[in-house]
């Protein structure tokens, strides 16, 4: 009750009474002018660090010594705020409070990096444990609502506004972010625990290589492959040619934080890769052993096409700083682009999205690409060779014009056959099953969520066409893929293959021919460029025929779609055949608009639960 009512006791009991009001006002006068410097220097160090943007930039203005005049003013100003709440103990309680909110503030990051593990963490206190921490954060907050329940909630409320502010207004900074040391930590003990041995189909998702040559070409191919990882691994690879033993140092080091600019620029979420190779099959084999880690490891390499379109700067933003610089290995009479600063560094060594022309030479050629696709299915990769992407715009493809055929919708069509394999209809092999995933996960994805699945069904004439339809929509049923399936005919187009097979087995048969040693072998060179080996059965196939392909799958395209998805067949077993097998992949893909071919090598759907 003393203590509560009679706030001058100690003047009553003092020898001398004016002691005690001269004590009052020394120690008030030196607390409040201490208390009033030491804040007015707080001021002054968040507004020279930006912590909360341009809000504090007048408390910044100092004197010709040094001092900061403008933050006393604005720390002096505050004060006088605050006594107007009139009484001394809710300022004290406030005040109280307020410290009291600080001690647990450095509890709780002296707790965090205790918990992250951080080496250069190395407390002097001797008795330092994190049950200390704890202790001392919960004694904190008992005491500020023991105090005052009403204000220790504001306090906290207010204490959490501050941290939004300076998570959103201020700039990146130097001093390194707590919450990195703890997420590394995390990410740590979980990589160990997710164990490859317990993965199952019914788990399964897409984890994306994506090889890029040059980015500025493949913006299009970038944000499309974001659209198909479905919250699995996304990993941009890049392989730079040259040789580390006559380098002075790693090229590679200056061109990391570009990428990473790269990827904020596009916002998607994916991780970067760069590799220095000796060639371009070299790198991609590395980067396919190395990248990812744990349980977290691509299983599917999607590359651009190899052919010779020219390519397109896509990072051009009206809205961002240029400078005018000349690409060396542009093509000649190509037009001088701006470039924004920010991806400057990344303009690549070669012009093609699939390591093709660069100068003078070629860094990749086309055997060497083939026997990329090649080397990963021998690895159990999933293979997506992606075309026409060069001028694939994800926003103008999801927002079509209304006036445009099909009146605003968007298509995506699914063939599921081997149209390089007449005599083979299967619609439930993994390729197949594989290639009708990854068009369903494409339509999972909420931009792409209001396109509709197109399925081309393959018939022949003398099979049941009902049948084969009723049989296609059970698998999607059970598989809970929405498609609509639709027939198609397809007996001209078989009948130009059999036609070239019969009478290549004619000629094989009748060596007696009347054609001169000089034309035979001039029609068998020719024969070969048709010819698509598989390790069972070996096919040749006509020009005719492939454009004939090509033409079914156009014809049936009405309206056009935002994006196919073919069956992509195994590269041939003998490597002579490989120039043969990409130009028959190029016939077959010739004017289709953004198209996929894919190869599934794993099984990634069932039906068990």
């Amino acid at each position: 009750t003393l203590l509560q009512r009679d706030y001058s006791f100690l003047r009553d009991i003092n020898i001398w009474h004016p002691f005690v009001t001269v004590g009052v006002y020394s120690s008030t006068l030196s607390a409040a002018m201490s208390n009033l410097i030491g804040a007015s220097r707080i001021l002054y160090a968040l507004a020279r660090d930006d912590l909360f943007g341009k809000v504090l930039s007048p408390a910044k203005r100092t004197s010709h010594s040094g001092n900061p005049w403008v933050s006393v003013l604005i720390s002096w100003f505050v004060v006088q705020l605050v006594l107007f709440a009139g009484k001394l103990n809710t300022i004290a309680s406030i005040v109280t409070i307020f410290f009291l909110l600080v001690y647990a503030a450095v509890d709780l990051a002296c707790l965090a990096l205790e918990w992250a593990s951080a080496p250069n963490f190395r407390p002097t206190f001797r008795y330092f444990t994190w049950h200390t921490c704890v202790l001392g954060i919960i004694g904190c907050a008992v005491m500020m609502f023991l105090i005052n329940a009403i204000y220790a909630s504001a306090s906290i409320a207010f204490m959490l506004l501050l941290l939004l502010l300076i998570h959103y207004l201020s700039p990146t900074s130097s001093w390194g972010y707590i919450s990195q040391a703890l997420i590394f930590h995390q990410v740590r003990k979980y990589l160990l625990m997710l164990d490859v041995r317990k993965d199952h189909v019914k788990f399964w998702r897409p984890q994306v290589l994506l090889m890029v040559s040059n980015p500025r070409s493949n913006v299009g191919l970038i944000t499309f492959i974001n659209d198909i990882k479905k919250s699995g691994l996304y990993v941009l690879g890049h392989v730079q040619l040259g040789d580390l033993d006559t380098l002075p140092s790693d090229p590679l080091q200056a061109q990391y934080d570009s990428w990473l600019s790269l990827v904020d620029h596009l916002n998607i979420k994916a991780f970067v890769n760069l590799t220095l190779a000796d060639s371009v099959r070299h790198g991609v084999q590395h980067l396919l052993f190395i990248s990812g880690l744990g349980g977290m490891r691509p299983n599917t390499l999607v590359l651009g096409f190899y052919d010779d379109c020219l390519p397109k700067d896509n990072l051009i933003d009206p809205y961002m700083s240029f400078s005018q610089s000349a690409d060396p290995l542009s093509p000649p009479g190509q037009m001088e682009q701006p470039v924004p600063f920010h991806f400057a560094s990344l303009r690549g060594s070669c012009d093609r999205q699939d390591y093709g022309e660069s100068g003078d030479g070629k860094v990749l050629g086309p055997q060497e690409y083939v026997a990329i696709i090649a080397d990963a299915m021998k690895m159990l990769k999933n293979v997506v060779l992606a075309r026409h992407f060069q001028d694939f715009d994800r926003a103008q493809v999801l927002s079509p014009p209304s006036s445009s055929p099909g009146k605003g919708a968007v298509f995506v069509d699914v063939w599921p056959v081997n149209l390089l394999r007449p005599d083979s209809c299967s619609y439930v092999d993994t390729c197949s099953l594989f290639l009708l995933q990854l068009a369903c996960i494409l339509n999972m994805v909420r931009a792409w969520r209001k396109a509709t699945l197109r399925l081309f069904l393959c018939v022949e004439e003398g099979r049941s066409v009902r049948g084969s339809e009723q049989k296609l929509g059970q698998l999607l049923r059970d598989l809970r893929i929405k498609a609509y399936v639709y027939p198609v005919p397809w007996d001209q187009v078989v009948a130009l293959h059999w036609q070239r097979q019969g009478s290549w087995s004619k000629k094989q048969q009748d060596p007696d021919a009347t054609a001169t040693r000089a034309e035979e072998e001039e029609e068998e060179e020719n024969e070969d460029d048709y010819v698509n080996s598989f390790p069972s059965n070996a096919t040749r196939l006509s020009d005719d025929y492939l454009s004939a392909v090509n033409k079914l799958v156009l014809d049936q395209a009405r309206p056009p779609p935002a994006v196919r998805f073919l069956y992509l067949p195994r590269p041939p077993a003998d490597t002579r055949r490989y120039t043969s097998y990409l130009h028959q992949l190029e016939l077959l893909t010739q004017g289709m608009g953004p198209t996929l071919l894919i190869h599934g090598v794993t099984p990634v759907i069932t039906t068990d639960l």
